[in-house]
């Protein structure tokens, strides 16, 4: 966007709600104001507008909280969305089958954010959820909708040395990306062997709108003993559902 067009007091605020969505109710005004550079009279208009908003609320510590304003809007926002509401509609069949964790996601740039979870009764819970973001190099379904770039719109997503080591298996070059990504191509699928968690893996496949296009990804992921057992059943009830969810879009 021409910075002409640029509003600088909206991009103050989401500097300030990024912060306190990141730590909620541990920051105070001043600690904001240090944090963003903007000046504490400023801080203060900015502060009161969006408590007025319900944007954020003030605590009696005097700390700030995300407000009411963006459950309704995150609720609606997720709620609205046609892809989320299939997957929740199909994805019941699939975990009786399979068992383990399924996850909706889409691309963003070179992350993928997570739409929706189904989550099995497992005792070790996967920390993923609806909204959250990671990168896609270190993820099965990142990987999945990363091999529909080219490999030089997939190399400028990420600068060399800038990958991040979730795990001693996790991609660490461009080189070793592409090579991963070629691989994801061949066989129409991409998996995670303990890339992002430590002792699970993942297999995803891709979910296609009308026009063929890759348009999100479904994915399982299960401890590596159950990944032992179960990971050809998993690519099948995994490549059903995302079939019977392309079929409907």
């Amino acid at each position: 966007m021409e910075r002409k067009y640029w509003v600088p007091a909206l991009e103050r605020a989401q500097d300030v709600l990024q912060l306190v969505a990141a730590q909620p109710s541990k920051l105070k005004l001043m600690d904001l104001s240090g944090a963003t550079g903007i000046n504490k009279s400023t801080m203060f208009s900015l502060l009161h507008t969006m408590e007025t908003l319900d944007w954020v609320i003030k605590e009696k510590g005097d700390t700030y909280a995300l407000g009411s304003f963006f459950g309704v809007i995150g609720n609606a926002y997720f709620a609205g969305m046609t892809l989320v509401k299939l997957f929740e509609e199909n994805v019941k069949a699939t975990m009786a089958i399979v068992g383990e964790t399924i996850h909706l996601a889409r691309l963003e740039k070179g992350e993928i954010v997570y739409l929706a979870k189904k989550e099995a009764s497992a005792h070790v819970r996967i920390i993923s959820e609806p909204g959250m973001r990671l990168p896609a190099y270190a993820t099965a379904m990142g990987k999945l909708l990363l091999s529909t770039l080219k490999d030089e719109q997939v190399l400028s997503l990420y600068e060399e040395g800038s990958y991040q080591a979730f795990t001693p298996n996790t991609i660490q070059t461009g080189e070793e990306l592409l090579g991963q990504l070629g691989r994801v191509r061949t066989n129409g699928y991409a998996l995670d062997m303990e890339e992002i968690v430590p002792g699970f893996c993942c297999v995803a496949m891709p979910v296609l709108d009308r026009n063929g296009t890759w348009i999100a990804a479904v994915s399982s992921s299960m401890s590596v003993q159950q990944w032992s057992l179960k990971q050809e059943m998993a690519k099948e009830e995994i490549q059903q559902l995302a079939h019977s969810l392309s079929k409907i879009l």
